[in-house]
């Protein structure tokens, strides 16, 4: 049996692009990224321009591909800790690339529908589920505790890079070749990913858990290893409330930019591509930033200008100048997105233990997500009733109460990156008449489960 520590492929000192396993991790997000922005940029055209979709419609869809997330994130979470966490991304991949396909497709067949979009949506979204809870909670076992946040400002930056050439690419073939045959590009992003997962070799930490052990127990355990540590439940809740507040901003915001200030394709991809630069931006200043004011100090400043950055939106008619103006908020907001997101993810994967990395996370995408379907049917009813510039002052105003969860919670004065979790050794034991055992150091997952992480835990 290995050694009870938690080995990472890469020693604390080493460089993260000579690492194998962390380049190919690194590939193959950043195509599904890049991928991903195809699509992002693709369907809300080939929905509001081509199948002429509603309001409500387009509420409908964006609810329904963010339902899965909300129903199947704790499952996905559960079993990304108790199976491989590779053989669950690849299986994500290879049921998004099979499902996205059927898009164009029927559309060159002359039989797509709102409806089939719909389901592909749902389809989609689960598979999705099931890659990321995996995916976010394998990076922790594949570099040292010590280069989290180093890991996290760099998978920041080169997504934000890969976001940003997704939607310019999205953007050239919707114009060359149309909306639905553009998805074909994020469908040979899912692939490439899936084989890129497929070659790594670093070893995942062996699970020792009882056959009978049922993954409602072990959702259970997640949900209150979350709830008892004060700095994993205030930074969920700043993530949930969060996106409850963008959730409602990014359901209208297509339809407001495509429709209301009559930007093009084109246009949108470019202001889509701007917003991706800011947040890699930010990524790649987070370490800096957090180590000169202190991470608490930078989340908040990030929350604090984040309402700001969508006046222009609010104000904006169409021409050339405000679409210039948006872009450019858009690009201070992705930054301060950025640079806030890599160092709460860095945070609470540092501090929390091995066994528990997916279903910590899974928590987190459960609320997150479940705010979103949501945040959604809300947006369509406020844009249907009071139109949509109302609907999406209502989601600005709504940025606001992250800022206040922050500010109210130690967290706002936390000046360093927090210690990870100490391994603690089983105590020999007592002596007796006849030869003790000598104490084992395996170190198994459900060992860890009840250990306080230090100070802040509740």
């Amino acid at each position: 049996m290995p050694p009870c520590t938690e080995t990472p492929a890469a020693a604390a000192g080493a460089s993260l692009w000579r690492h194998r396993d962390f380049r190919r991790y690194l590939t193959g997000q950043a195509a599904s990224v890049a991928g991903s922005s195809i699509t992002q940029m693709a369907l809300p055209v080939l929905a509001v321009l081509h199948l002429d979709a509603t309001t409500a419609q387009v509420a409908w869809l964006a609810f329904l591909g963010q339902l899965p997330p909300a129903l199947l994130a704790l499952h996905a979470g559960a079993l990304a800790d108790r199976h491989s966490k590779r053989r669950q991304m690849i299986t994500g991949d290879l049921v998004s690339a099979t499902v996205l396909a059927t898009v164009p497709v029927s559309a060159a067949l002359g039989t797509l529908t709102l409806t089939q979009l719909m389901i592909v949506a749902v389809v989609q979204g689960a598979a999705s589920v099931l890659h990321d809870a995996a995916a976010i909670s394998l990076l922790p076992g594949l570099v040292d505790r010590s280069l989290i946040q180093r890991s996290n400002s760099r998978v920041g930056a080169l997504f934000a890079v890969a976001a940003t050439a997704g939607s310019h690419v999205g953007a050239a073939l919707t114009a060359l070749l149309g909306p639905a045959r553009a998805l074909l590009g994020d469908v040979a992003s899912y692939l490439i990913s899936a084989v890129c997962t497929a070659r790594i070799q670093t070893a995942e930490p062996t699970r020792a858990r009882p056959e009978s052990r049922r993954l409602r127990g072990e959702i259970g355990e997640g949900l209150r290893y979350v709830r008892g540590d004060d700095r994993l439940w205030t930074l969920t809740l700043v993530n949930a409330t969060t996106s409850f507040a963008l959730g409602l901003l990014n359901t209208l915001w297509a339809l407001y930019l495509l429709r209301s200030l009559a930007m093009s394709a084109t246009s949108f991809g470019v202001v889509l591509g701007l917003g991706a630069l800011g947040a890699a931006a930010g990524a790649l200043t987070a370490p800096v930033l957090a180590r000169r004011y202190g991470p608490g100090p930078m989340m908040l400043a990030a929350l604090a200008i984040t309402p700001l950055t969508q006046l222009p939106l609010l104000l904006a008619s169409p021409g050339r100048a405000w679409q210039i103006t948006i872009g450019a908020a858009l690009f201070l907001q992705l930054a301060c997105a950025g640079a806030a997101g890599t160092t709460q993810r860095s945070i609470r994967q540092i501090v929390t233990t091995a066994g528990m990395q997916a279903r910590m996370q899974a928590v987190s995408t459960w609320l997150t997500s479940g705010a979103r379907p949501v945040a959604a049917l809300l947006a369509g009813a406020l844009g249907t009733w009071l139109g949509v510039r109302p609907a999406l002052t209502a989601g600005t105003l709504l940025l606001l109460v992250p800022l206040v969860v922050l500010a109210r919670s130690p967290i706002r004065a936390l000046r360093k990156m927090p210690d990870p979790p100490a391994i603690t050794l089983p105590s020999p034991p007592p002596a007796r008449t006849s030869p003790p055992t000598a104490p084992t150091a395996a170190c198994t997952d459900d060992a860890q489960h009840d250990r306080s992480l230090g100070g802040d835990a509740s």
